[in-house]
């Protein structure tokens, strides 16, 4: 139909006939003459219909309208003087049109295109018009080349893309599993992958070596601006390896990715321990564009008159008091600004928000009657104070304070605009812990088949499970976990232990994961892995505030698609073949 895109033409295209094809961006009629923008998938041609030139084409130009499809044939010309366009490729040159041709023509928009004041909802029920835009063009296409680059670099690397089952076996240790209803199996159920773990780990088992794929995978969990019910992640896995090995192809990775989308990132990634991570920053994600580090003061705060502090430091390991300094904060907040950041940490369970200013005399605040003029000078020291600052404390059980405090670091960045922007800061977060223990309950930090800490005769490392490391680690790009992975359990005598310690007994563990325990015991090698978020990582590289713009087809928050609008209701028959009824919900009062 084309013998052009438009974005290939340019004045080398003067005085020849060529056909362009696309969509109507604008129309502009001149009395006489008629201008139409004409859009194909990433760029914009001026065309003009003159009566004098062609007076059929000029009177089907009088009946297009936005978002026509059209094919129109015609001479290249150069544009008037002074009516250049210099934001176009094109901009300098027009068609003279001598043939139009309408293939569809289009009923009038339910919204604007390019208006970002749109309701979500209506741009998700119209997404394929949303798709019509530049702006969702160029993130599609840069998703393409990022993928494209990652197959390209792990081909070099050996290795080798396999697809792994998409209906399977329920295991829910993770997230929800979104299940499937067996027709041939009555009453049984298939289950949406969460992830490839397991028959990666198989494939290592069957002597792959190293494998990688482009894997869709699914969680029926609550959604957020990150998160999706059925997201992609490159997944990789590889034998005979070690932590470093696995990290050294991380970065490769990638590096190749976004070096093949005109980014420069640095060819290694800063590292830091997971403790480290949550002791100074309150989270195991930190943003590292900007400092704000947390210290700890709780020795301090031992030796003060406020009885509160000083028991709450009596217990070092199960409490925290922590420190947050605010270059110039005191410059850059009033008193009531301070006093109302109580408000905002009171939201995720803060009792209080403590705080120092200091001044040209000193350190002043309501707390420092508690102090003894060494230890104020101490937290002067400690938190590194000059005239202008403020600091803040926030004290209690060591999990609520983190947590509080490390939101609370992220506010104040936000607040005071000190967050840099087109700035990737890559940051490995080592040796998480194995397990963590909510309610009584043990649950793996990062899954049940990541290979603990062990001493040098291939044992448990340490007594007390909460304090045992596993070999895992998470790749974290702008406060945001883009990726991570972990050497794995590769010996069942250990996974069987694992599993105990979480409570899971070997009927269970049998029921669940008896294949894999079967694996295990015909020469499974040493093996480990990752898997990058490329949803996330699309959204990072192109700074949009939701995954659901780097996603074609995206659900809402409630996990709808409102184009298709699935979830829906299916036929009395479909059900019955499955030997499902559906149980009406009692109203909720």
């Amino acid at each position: 139909m084309r013998t052009h895109y438009c974005a290939e033409v340019n004045e080398t295209h003067i005085g020849q006939e060529i056909t362009v094809a696309g969509w109507v961006a604008s129309r502009r009629d001149h009395g006489g003459l008629i201008f139409i923008d004409l859009r194909d998938k990433d760029e914009v041609i001026q065309l003009v219909c003159d009566p004098a030139d062609n007076a059929e084409a000029h009177k089907l130009a009088e009946e297009v309208r936005d978002q026509f499809v059209l094919v129109a044939t015609g001479k290249m010309r150069a544009r008037g003087e002074g009516l250049e366009n210099p934001k176009l490729k094109t901009g300098k040159v027009e068609m003279v049109v001598d043939k139009l041709v309408i293939e569809n023509r289009s009923k009038p928009m339910p919204f604007e295109l390019n208006d970002d004041k749109v309701n979500e909802e209506i741009k998700l029920k119209y997404r394929y018009l949303e798709l019509r835009t530049q702006k969702s063009y160029d993130i599609f296409k840069l998703r393409s080349k990022a993928t494209i680059a990652a197959r390209n670099v792990l081909d070099e690397l050996d290795f080798l893309e396999v697809e792994t089952p998409i209906i399977t076996k329920s295991t829910p240790e993770g997230a929800r599993d979104y299940l499937v209803p067996s027709r041939v199996h009555n009453g049984e159920f298939y289950a949406l992958p969460q992830s490839p773990q397991l028959f990666k780990q198989l494939l290592m088992v069957g002597g792959f070596d190293r494998y990688f794929q482009i894997a869709k995978c699914f969680r029926d969990e609550d959604l957020r601006a990150d998160r999706q019910p059925e997201f992609t992640q490159i997944d990789v896995e590889m034998s005979f390896c070690n932590q470093e090995d696995v990290i050294a192809v991380a970065e490769k990775l990638i590096h190749n990715i976004f070096d093949k989308c005109g980014y420069k990132i640095p060819t290694k990634f800063t590292r830091m321990a997971y403790t480290d991570a949550m002791e100074k920053y309150g989270s195991d994600k930190p943003d590292m564009r900007y400092d704000l580090a947390m210290v700890d003061v709780i020795d301090i705060f031992a030796r003060c008159d406020n009885e509160i502090f000083s028991n709450i430091a009596k217990d070092t390991k199960s409490n925290r008091i922590k420190a947050l300094k605010v270059p110039k904060g005191d410059e850059i907040f009033s008193k009531r600004q301070m006093k109302g950041f109580e408000d905002y940490v009171r939201k995720f369970g803060a009792s209080g928000l403590g705080y120092f200013q200091m001044k040209e005399d000193g350190l002043k605040g309501p707390l420092t009657k508690f102090f003894t003029d060494e230890d104020i000078q101490a937290i002067v020291e400690r938190c590194e104070l000059e005239v202008g600052d403020a600091v803040f404390f926030g004290a209690g059980d060591k999990k609520l304070v983190l947590d509080y405090m490390g939101r609370f670091r992220i506010y104040l960045a936000e607040i005071m605009d000190i967050i840099p922007q087109d700035v990737f800061e890559f940051l490995w977060v080592m040796d998480f812990p194995m397990f963590e223990v909510e309610d009584g309950k043990t649950k793996a930090m990062h899954h049940a088949f990541t290979m603990p800490e062990l001493d040098e005769n291939g044992n448990i490392a340490c007594d007390d499970i909460e304090d045992l490391k596993s070999v895992a680690y998470d790749i974290v790009l702008n406060g945001t976990e883009l990726g991570g992975g972990s050497i794995r359990i590769h010996k069942e005598d250990l996974q069987k232990e694992i599993f105990k310690l979480m409570g899971i007994s070997d009927e269970e563990a049998q029921e669940k994961f008896g294949f894999l325990l079967e694996a295990f015991k015909y020469g499974a090698p040493p093996h480990g892995g990752f898997a990058l978020g490329l949803d996330r990582l699309i959204m990072l590289m192109t700074g949009t505030e939701s995954i659901r713009e780097v996603i074609a087809f995206p659900k809402t928050q409630k996990a709808q698609c409102l184009l298709t609008h699935a979830p829906s209701p299916v036929e009395d028959e479909q059900l019955k073949e499955l030997s499902l009824r559906i149980r009406k919900q009692a109203p909720i009062a």
